[in-house]
């Protein structure tokens, strides 16, 4: 039986109306300085929440570019790709930060982000050398 997987909220037009003013200020931040990290990560965020999902992939794009070796940036490239539909793009990001350092297996086991690539025949495949390797934690 399959686990029901956590769904991405839908979002009221209010909360809609904050993030659109959120991501205009981040942007413009982000112009005046194409390398703050910080404003970089909440831009990304905020355009998947508000679902510009090529505009996050974007923004993913070049923190793997600044980042390339922290975990984590690999690991959210991984679930842009997959929330466009890239998901060979997206197994590739996601072996990388594992082969970096991202452990939290249980979130990634559920994170919406990644439903679409956990449906690709390589994903099990990938999932099963996990338990293999790491049998408490994958």
């Amino acid at each position: 039986m399959a686990k029901a997987q956590p769904k991405r909220s839908k979002l009221t037009r209010q909360q809609q109306r904050d993030l659109d003013i959120e991501i205009e200020f981040m942007e413009g931040v982000v112009r005046r300085d194409p390398s703050y990290l910080e404003a970089l990560q909440i831009l990304g965020d905020d355009y998947t929440r508000r679902g510009k999902f090529v505009k996050g992939l974007m923004i993913d794009e070049q923190l793997v570019r600044l980042r390339p070796g922290e975990p984590v940036t690999h690991y959210n490239l991984a679930c842009s790709y997959s929330l466009t539909g890239q998901l060979e793009r997206a197994m590739e990001c996601l072996e990388k930060a594992i082969e970096l350092g991202y452990h939290d297996f249980q979130w990634m086991a559920r994170d919406p982000d990644l439903a679409e690539l956990r449906g690709h025949p390589t994903y099990a495949k990938f999932r099963a050398r996990l338990r293999k390797s790491k049998p408490r934690s994958a």
